[in-house]
């Protein structure tokens, strides 16, 4: 896995040595790859399971092939191009960090299913597509404020487009299942051609006032609602993300907030399946209030009991703005302290996700109910919220 990088360090050039005010312009560029294996050992040789089984009226156990074996599997490899910029200006005070990258990734190391009979292991460990990530990140830091008073601040914003190029044997992923009690499908489709992570289903054009179901768009056109009129109803991927961190200081009395967010991605609110349908006695939230009850009523919630299908009705803007950190603090000083051999006396208060500014109806559109996978993203399904928090505290140093 071989890589290669070269700077140019353009501010020691003649041509710019009467910008006083410029004390660092680099260019850089760079390329290398790296390998991963993010499988199981010995997929080489494939793996037994294990299994209990009735025999002459009592249990037995016994060994099956649990997955095949491939002779065949390498790294994955990721190769990157990376084309960046450092600017620093105004006596340190101002410092700019601009990067575009494009990512490639090849021989993905994927679980594909193999058809019902054609083997004994029901998967197989192969290399099997590509993917690509490219984008653009911009930093700034700036020194707003020198002397009695300083204030400080970082700034980032990342731009990233993901697209899977090429899949083997296995053209199409279904992921994240619900098993809700009224609805059993995959919320999220994964196909060339596409970023990952795509919520498939079929779109809601609203609520009927007849009938007060949900109406689904016929796709195809041809007359009739079935699963060829499923496409896809959304995307997690954000536009871009951003954060901002600022720290104020002023005599003994310090202050530090780190703001977040995201913009452009879609959440599959699946917890308004269970609060919203009103097919069980679960509790429901206030928006069934507002549900149809009578021909000719106009709402936007259906009826109870409504008809069920994987749609773009739970589909919602996750686009957030968060107070992710404050800090004050206030630092002792003085003869006694010094006495005592205290060097150091600071009581602070902290607060972490103070403030949430979001259209999202759910508790939070930071979430996703299957963790880490890069394949899903953005499903809120009762998942647990990031929590508020509120820390007092107090550093001694002697």
């Amino acid at each position: 896995f071989p890589s290669v990088a070269v700077a140019w360090r353009m501010n020691e050039e003649s041509f710019l040595k009467g910008f006083d005010e410029l004390s660092n312009l680099k260019l850089r560029l760079s390329w290398g790859e790296s390998g991963q294996s993010a499988i199981d050992p010995y997929q080489t040789v494939g793996l037994l399971g294990s299994s209990t089984y009735s025999f002459n009226n009592d249990l037995a156990s016994g060994l099956y092939p649990k997955t095949m074996s491939n002779k065949n599997l390498t790294w994955e490899t990721t190769s990157q191009t990376d084309i960046g910029l450092d600017l620093t200006m105004f006596n340190n005070r101002v410092n700019l960090t601009m990067d575009y990258y494009y990512k490639r990734t090849t021989d993905m190391l994927m679980y594909v299913s193999l058809p019902a009979g054609a083997a004994a292991a029901n998967n197989i460990v192969r290399n099997e597509g590509e993917m690509t990530n490219k984008g653009f990140e911009f930093s700034i830091s700036t020194q707003n404020f020198r002397g009695a008073f300083t204030w400080n601040t970082d700034f980032n914003i990342s731009f990233n487009r993901n697209r899977l190029e090429k899949l083997e044997l296995q053209k199409i992923y279904s992921g994240a299942q619900l098993s809700s009690d009224i609805l059993k499908e995959y919320v999220v489709r994964n196909e060339p051609g596409r970023p990952l992570g795509g919520f498939y289903g079929y779109i809601s054009d609203g609520v009927d006032p007849q009938t007060g179901e949900l109406m689904y768009r016929d796709v195809n056109d041809d007359g009739i609602i079935s699963a060829l009129d499923r496409t896809y109803i959304g995307d997690p991927n954000p536009d871009f993300t951003y954060g901002m961190t600022n720290t104020l200081s002023w005599k003994n009395f310090n202050l530090s907030f780190f703001i977040q967010g995201s913009q452009g991605n879609d959440v599959y609110n699946a917890s308004r399946i269970e609060t919203e349908a009103m097919f069980d006695g679960k509790n429901q939230s206030t928006r069934v209030l507002k549900r149809w009850k009578e021909p000719g009523q106009i709402t936007d919630v259906p009826k109870a009991g409504f008809a069920i299908k994987n749609s773009s009705y739970f589909v919602e803007d996750g686009s957030y703005l968060r107070l992710k950190n404050l800090t004050f603090s206030y630092n002792f000083t003085g003869k006694l302290l010094k006495r005592w051999g205290v060097t150091r006396l600071q009581p602070y208060f902290t607060a972490n996700n103070l403030l949430t500014i979001t259209g999202y109806k759910g508790m939070d559109p930071e979430v996703n109910e299957w963790g880490n996978d890069g394949g899903v993203q953005g499903i809120d399904w009762g998942s647990y919220p990031h929590s508020k928090s509120f820390v007092f505290g107090v550093n001694i140093e002697f």
